[in-house]
């Protein structure tokens, strides 16, 4: 994750950034990725884990390769909030 953040991308594409992490060291791991979105960067995440999507802006869901659902958050969870 390190030398993904190292040259200040406006761009982060995160694939299963949690896989295989306890809950607390993939809540830091998530709180990092909230706080460069804070401050300006676009971060996307894929994931299986469905209980991260409580702190996106926007979620896509997808199927069989097929966007199936698009939702937009009014408040998104902070990552301490979030846990599976």
């Amino acid at each position: 994750m390190a030398r993904a953040i190292a040259k200040d991308p406006a761009l982060l594409l995160c694939d299963e950034p949690t896989g295989a992490l306890d809950l607390d060291t993939g809540r830091g791991v998530l709180r990092v990725l909230q706080d460069l979105n804070a401050r300006g960067r676009t971060v996307l995440v894929v994931t299986h884990n469905a209980a991260i999507a409580a702190m996106a802006h926007r979620t896509v869901r997808m199927r069989s390769g097929r966007i199936t659902e698009v939702t937009v958050a009014s408040r998104p969870a902070a990552a301490e909030e979030v846990t599976w």
